[in-house]
């Protein structure tokens, strides 16, 4: 299935966070099945806080298209956006959001907020929520089960 290829490439992406000790979190924009955007989480490794794998990934994203508008573009990540990540996907028009694992205490496609489908803000965003969602767990689950092993 061409999501779960998509959803595999955010995987890999997320394990490369685990290389410098980054919550594992990947994502890759697609536009007319091109891959145009990747990245994984690398809030440690740059110390910026702003450093989420969606932004890094749109910021490749637009320069890949030279522009700001992602439209018909498609996100696959792994764990549920949260507040900053899910305004900027809304701001770059992304068209659909598809995550493996939801965030309950900061996701913001549907979890703790909505901004992917507040109507009061210019652009919605098609969610779909669980695209294999149990190898996106494992992944988290694993770099925290490390991360307590080594305190």
């Amino acid at each position: 299935m061409e999501h779960e290829f998509y959803m595999r490439e955010a995987l890999k992406e997320a394990r490369k966070a685990m290389e410098h000790a980054d919550v594992p979190v990947g994502a890759v924009i697609v536009q007319d099945k091109k891959i145009i955007g990747r990245a994984h989480n690398q809030i440690e490794l740059l110390k910026d806080p702003t450093a989420h794998a969606e932004m890094l990934a749109i910021t490749q994203a637009a320069a890949s298209l030279g522009q700001e508008r992602l439209l018909d573009s498609v996100l696959y990540v792994t764990l549920e956006p949260c507040t900053m990540c899910t305004g900027a996907l809304v701001l770059a028009r992304v068209k659909t959001i598809f995550y493996g694992t939801a965030d309950p205490k900061a996701g913001a496609c549907g979890s703790v907020f909505d901004v992917a489908n507040d109507d009061r803000l210019n652009h919605q965003i098609k969610v779909v929520h669980g695209l294999l969602q149990e190898e996106a767990q494992a992944v988290l689950q694993d770099f925290f089960r490390r991360l307590r092993e080594k305190k």
